[in-house]
């Protein structure tokens, strides 16, 4: 009973968050795809307007998601440096969902974001995904497939809008489907837990540090050594994928502690000790993202 009544406190306290912020289902015009639950919260900005902008990608082993550690925080904070934040709540394998759900629904949201611009006051050459665990793998996909997995033409929606983001990063993200290093959970999920769904070309087209393009977007890659549930070597392959593929403003923040599941969250001893998100933001600067 006491589990139950701190669930639903916790529940309505995330609903009166997102309640604050415009909310986007983003299939209730497309035929076909009406009722598909995924949402987007528009967090604007706290500050000035820099007119760049993120979606943030939760994670939750393609099961679930944590909206509002990963979540909220991250649009939370890219808000507070004048970004325009759009957390996207995708579709999961809890609502018995697989691939290529998730990426359908990460490029809708590209899509809606650049092709209303001007709207949301935001500049749609400076758009980038953040993305957490399982979402990490999400964004990753998005700066990997979006020539080669064009999941809107394959349902009828022609756009001019690219669907390439400016920026990804991947934070202590699933890669790989490999079977050595595999976060099993995330690939059940994903692919579909029967055999034919996790043969070694389906695994292979899922492993991202595989299928990096030459075109991929400046990456910034995040992960503690002592990650106890994605196996660190995940992101370190991608990152070493980068690398041979000269892809430029890419980066690695490798952390000697911090575990699984740091997100955004300001209070915790991970971020109070080194500070992630603030070498992030450097980066950001760098490669011309936002002036300051």
């Amino acid at each position: 009973m006491k589990a139950k009544l701190l669930f639903s406190i916790i529940l309505l306290f995330n609903i009166n968050l997102f309640a604050q912020n415009q909310t986007i289902y983003i299939w209730r015009d497309v035929e076909g795809m009406k009722k598909e639950p995924s949402v987007m919260f528009v967090h604007k900005p706290k500050k000035e307007n820099n007119g760049a902008c993120v979606i943030v990608c939760p994670g939750g082993s393609y099961h679930h998601l944590d909206l509002y550690a990963e979540g909220h925080t991250t649009a939370e904070w890219f808000a507070e440096q004048g970004f325009t934040s759009f957390m996207l709540k995708y579709r999961t394998n809890q609502s018995l969902y697989n691939a290529p759900a998730m990426l359908e629904d990460l490029q809708r949201a590209i899509q809606i974001v650049r092709e209303n611009a001007d709207e949301f006051g935001v500049d749609p050459n400076r758009l980038g995904v953040i993305g957490f665990s399982a979402g990490g793998h999400l964004v990753a996909m998005a700066g990997e497939f979006f020539e080669t997995h064009n999941e809107l033409k394959k349902l009828g929606i022609e756009t001019n809008v690219s669907l390439r983001p400016d920026f990804v990063v991947p934070v202590y993200p699933v890669v790989s489907m490999q079977d050595d290093i595999a976060h099993r959970w995330s690939r059940n999920s994903l692919l579909g837990y029967a055999p034919r769904n996790k043969t070694q070309e389906r695994k292979d087209e899922f492993s991202l540090e595989l299928q990096v393009p030459d075109n991929m977007p400046p990456t910034y890659v995040v992960v503690a050594e002592d990650d106890p549930v994605v196996i660190p070597e995940n992101a370190k392959r991608l990152y070493a994928a980068l690398e041979a593929k000269n892809i430029p403003n890419c980066r690695i923040a490798i952390y000697e502690w911090g575990k699984h599941g740091f997100g955004m969250k300001p209070d915790t001893a991970f971020m109070k000790t080194f500070h992630w998100n603030e070498a992030l933001k450097d980066w950001l600067i760098e490669i011309g993202i936002i002036s300051q």
